[in-house]
């Protein structure tokens, strides 16, 4: 039990990290709440179906052409849809569940609501403490955590991280900077949606693929950012491993765990926001930022 609470910890807190993280940068930068950004995750996932499954691409196309492909979706609907509508927060917040729910409605259309699996891109196992984990789990782990890595050093070591993190901190002053705050907009957003993409991508061949598989996924990155500070990337990371432990503990060892996973996240938002509205690593108010 202790090994499959241990990789079943990793799975998902690597899989939740890389969608709040995303989540955290488009608010920071872009200061938008994005509502379809798990919905990109979804994406990803069927067009891995399709070329996969359907097409009988190599697993490497495939990866790269679904991360690609919903990236660029992503963009374009930023700079089309969202980005007109970026003063006003309630609009981006109505507009982004929209075209989450439209992306679905396509899914429906095209695959039906029938669960569908991805066959494993990689075969074989290892047995670790007596229990067999699959070396696709594993590339999973290993993938995810590497993406992890590579994004933290873009932000820390790299001149469009120094942008990035510019503008996160203060538009304003950004902008006096000469910095293109606009452009840093939308390449925060192509850089959140390929993490969407990549969690997407990487994922399809151990979870059922749904048209609603996007809605799940929204209620943890939520409880992660809130629990880790909204706008904090350091909380993202920290709170994602938090709500993924705690998760894989109540499945574990909670008679009929399974079906209180989201119930159990969203209790632990509701505590953060008595006890603690700005979360671990969030500030107080805004002008703190």
């Amino acid at each position: 039990m202790l090994a499959n609470i241990f990789v079943n910890t990793l799975i998902h807190a690597s899989v939740y990290a890389l969608l709040a993280l995303g989540f955290s940068l488009t608010f920071g930068v872009a200061r938008i709440i994005n509502l379809t950004h798990t919905a990109f995750y979804m994406l990803a996932a069927y067009l891995i179906f399709t070329f996969v499954g359907t097409l009988g691409l190599n697993s490497a196309l495939a990866i790269l052409l679904s991360i690609v492909l919903v990236t660029i979706i992503g963009m374009l609907s930023y700079k089309v849809i969202i980005e007109p509508l970026h003063e006003h927060d309630t609009t981006v917040l109505i507009v982004t569940i929209a075209l989450a729910l439209a992306f679905q409605e396509v899914m429906l259309i095209l695959f039906g609501g029938h669960f569908r699996g991805v066959p494993s891109l990689v075969k074989g196992f290892v047995t670790f403490l007596g229990v067999r984990v699959t070396n696709q789990y594993l590339v999973v782990i290993a993938v995810l955590s590497v993406i992890l890595v590579l994004v933290w050093l873009l932000l820390l070591k790299t001149r469009l991280g120094l942008a990035i993190r510019v503008t996160a901190q203060d538009r304003e002053v950004a902008n006096l900077m000469g910095i293109n705050v606009s452009l840093m907009s939308m390449v925060t957003m192509g850089l959140a949606t390929m993490l969407a993409a990549t969690a997407g991508a990487l994922v399809a061949p151990i979870f059922i693929l749904e048209p609603r598989m996007w809605l799940q996924p929204l209620t943890i990155v939520l409880a992660i950012v809130v629990l880790g500070g909204l706008g904090s990337l350091k909380g993202s990371v920290y709170g994602a491993i938090i709500i993924a432990l705690v998760e894989t503990l109540v499945v574990f060892l909670v008679p009929m765990g399974s079906f209180l996973r989201g119930a159990v996240s969203l209790a632990i938002m509701i505590i953060i926001l008595i006890i603690r509205p700005e979360g671990l690593f969030g500030v107080s108010f805004e002008g703190e930022r």
